[in-house]
């Protein structure tokens, strides 16, 4: 028994030896890694790769001990504003494939482009595949490279909704609806089986305004006329990679390393050596370092407050607003007295009307006392356009839907559903005629 306790008691020591010196190792390892990105520089000669295979957000996640889920829309303009500047980068290469972006935030990266390339720099394209949004951005491009078995799609935008009142009156499902304004259409596919005509009426103006933008943009771009582009999109005709090529939409259909071989070219760089090419990632990491080296505790401050996705009650998540959390920021950066002036990114297709109020409310006690701005993004619609029109100035991209049409809410009443479907009743003692309310087990009665 005696050597069996002793064998637990080593057992057990070795195990805690082990675990502090992998603790201890696992501090050594992280250090020398920041270290080594810390001393990390970009060379000479080098083209920053905008590599956008990830969700371009209002912020890029944390990345913890892994790769960023997303790519921040701040980061990449920084990156890029930074890239003109910078003697060592001397073009970008852009590798597309299927965009994911608001139409808003794409036009402020295609803009960022445009203005890298007034000083001279090129900017190169490559995909094997290409969304319209895709294509959006790389027409900025000075040469686009399309995999020769790669396709493009240039058929113009769509939106389709999915309509369940059949589904739910064979189920013995009703919805009842409250509903202010009749632009208001999310609550449309409860109750009917396709667009209403102020919905359709909406999609269309929303819709052909984006695509007229988009279009006259990439028709200045590539120097082919609007009404030539109307025509190769409405036909139809890009079919495969050589029809984009003939069509003037692409400048070749080549492989990748035959991009390597055109950087080649553009740097002055041997065939037999590999172009320098750095990563978004290791570029904005370096920026960052710069930027908190020459940083100073300014007096002069200007708070950016983001307000990107749902908005809703208490503290939220991170991809809501949280009334209580952001109305708190707010209200920090009211009275912090080296903020000079608030600017609200806003990001938000809406939500709870009350939490929308809770942060109305500190905007308009903020306003009282320093400039308050409003930056809308790709969307700023019923609670994100209420929290943004208290503000002193609102500033919107071209693409940025917009506006307020109304409130809705619904409940379900489930009372056929149960008894005639499923054979399921509810029975129910109340201290009063509407004790229940809400209940989902019977109709509303008034």
């Amino acid at each position: 028994m005696g050597q069996f306790f002793k064998f637990v008691l080593a057992t057990v020591v070795g195990l805690v030896v082990f675990s502090g010196l992998g603790f201890v190792l696992l501090l050594i390892l992280i250090a020398v890694g920041k270290s080594a990105g810390d001393d990390k520089a970009v060379a000479s000669n080098s083209v920053l790769e905008l590599k956008l295979d990830k969700p371009i957000t209002e912020r890029q996640e944390p990345r913890g001990f892994g790769a960023s889920n997303s790519i921040g829309l701040l980061n990449l303009r920084q990156a890029i504003a930074q890239a003109k500047g910078d003697d060592d980068i001397k073009g970008i290469m852009l590798s597309l494939s299927a965009v994911q972006g608001g139409m808003a935030s794409l036009t402020e990266v295609r803009d960022a482009l445009l203005d890298f390339k007034k000083s001279g720099k090129f900017v190169v394209a490559y995909s094997d595949g290409m969304t319209e949004k895709s294509y959006y951005l790389a027409s900025v491009a000075n040469a686009i490279y399309l995999h020769p078995q790669g396709a493009l799609e240039f058929n113009g935008l769509s939106s389709e909704v999915t309509f369940f009142k059949n589904l739910l009156d064979k189920s013995g499902i009703d919805v009842q609806i409250f509903r202010v304004g009749s632009f208001k259409s999310a609550v449309e596919p409860f109750f009917r089986t396709s667009f209403s005509d102020s919905a359709r009426a909406q999609a269309v103006s929303y819709l052909n305004s984006i695509n007229n933008d988009m279009i006259g943009r990439v028709a200045a771009s590539r120097s082919i006329g609007v009404p030539r582009l109307h025509v190769i999109s409405d036909s139809m005709l890009v079919h495969s990679a050589p029809d984009a090529l003939r069509l003037g939409l692409v400048t070749k259909l080549g492989y990748y390393d035959e991009v390597l071989d055109y950087l080649r070219g553009k740097l002055g760089t041997a065939k037999d050596k590999k172009p320098s090419i750095v990563s978004l990632s290791d570029y904005h990491e370096g920026g960052e370092k710069s930027q908190r080296e020459g940083s100073t505790d300014s007096s002069n401050r200007i708070a950016v407050i983001y307000a990107e996705g749902d908005i809703v009650g208490g503290n939220g998540s991170d991809n809501s607003i949280g009334g209580d959390k952001f109305a708190e920021a707010i209200r920090k950066a009211r009275l912090d007295d080296k903020v000079k002036a608030v600017v609200l990114r806003v990001n938000s297709p809406g939500g709870s009307s009350l939490a929308s109020d809770v942060i109305y409310r500190e905007v308009m006690l903020t306003k009282k006392v320093k400039p308050i701005i409003a930056s809308m993004g790709d969307v700023a619609a019923s609670g994100g356009y209420y929290i943004s029109m208290a503000c002193d100035t609102i500033v919107a991209q071209p693409n940025t839907i917009t506006g307020s049409i109304g409130v809705f809410g619904l409940i379900p009443n489930l009372q056929k559903l149960l008894g005639e479907k499923l054979g399921i009743t509810v029975d129910r003692v109340e201290t009063g005629k509407f004790s229940d309310f809400p209940t989902v087990t019977r109709p509303l009665t008034e």
